[in-house]
């Protein structure tokens, strides 16, 4: 996997892998392994951004152990505040960026020291200009995002190991068809969202799945404002896709 340590013996001025050392991470789609940091790239506005697949890629992050950053880029686009406030009162990690204007590059740049991270997102967030702005070796191609479907064109085809040139080590990957959601039990699911544990437990009814059950505290924290709507909607869409899983899946 991309991200291995592994021992090379080299004959004839050939190369070949003798060893591949104990992993203390790993990811299977995409394949890498021994990262410890996953900073997930969001657009603030093209293409707009999707709360699900956002909370898609935290989940991996958070199932995986890894130190989790959201990173949301193109701030100089026109955008609300909404959803920035929602991650931050979530108690995410957050930095905004925007690579026309510089803001929040440095302090993202800080944030990959001494670190192995790996950048996520949908195609067209950004995350190849961000590595650009961030002084990667040499250059990546970057695309363009389509006017008509809101979409990024691929440009990342496949999974590649980056130095910065403040040494950190960082990984550049595919849009986020290959990506992969952990197989977690919907019934789980509640655990992966910080901002619902102060109310878990209090459901007038076990085994509540905050979707849409009479007395549940997580919903009526919503309805009072305490618990961003945005974020429970992603919640129950993810809730259905989990709860399409059979056990022998998981």
């Amino acid at each position: 996997m991309v991200g291995d340590y592994v021992d090379v013996e080299i004959k004839n001025g050939k190369g070949s892998i003798e060893n591949i050392h104990p992993r203390s991470s790993m990811l299977i789609r995409p394949a890498v392994a021994n990262i410890n940091q996953l900073v997930v790239v969001c657009a603030l506005a093209s293409p707009q951004p999707h709360p699900a697949l956002i909370d898609s890629f935290l989940i991996m992050g958070h199932h995986s152990g890894l130190d989790t950053v959201l990173c949301f880029n193109k701030s100089d686009l026109e955008h609300t505040e909404e959803i920035k406030k929602a991650y931050r009162d979530a108690g995410c990690k957050i930095v905004v960026t925007s690579t026309q204007t510089g803001e929040g590059v440095d302090e993202l740049r800080e944030l990959l020291t001494g670190k192995i991270t790996a950048f996520a997102g949908n195609s067209g967030v950004g995350k190849s200009s961000l590595l650009n702005a961030l002084g990667v070796s040499y250059e990546l191609e970057t695309g363009a995002v389509s006017k008509k479907i809101q979409r990024g064109r691929h440009t990342t085809r496949h999974v590649e190991l980056l130095e910065l040139d403040n040494g950190a080590l960082v990984l550049d990957t595919p849009g986020f068809s290959s990506f992969e959601m952990p197989k977690i039990r919907a019934g789980e699911l509640e655990n992966y969202f910080a901002e619902f544990e102060p109310y878990l437990g209090r459901c007038k009814f076990r085994g509540c799945s905050h979707t849409g059950e009479p007395g549940c505290a997580v919903i009526d924290a919503v309805l009072k404002g305490e618990i961003s709507k945005m974020r429970h909607e992603s919640y129950k869409s993810l809730y259905e896709q989990q709860k399409k899983l059979k056990e022998w899946e998981i």
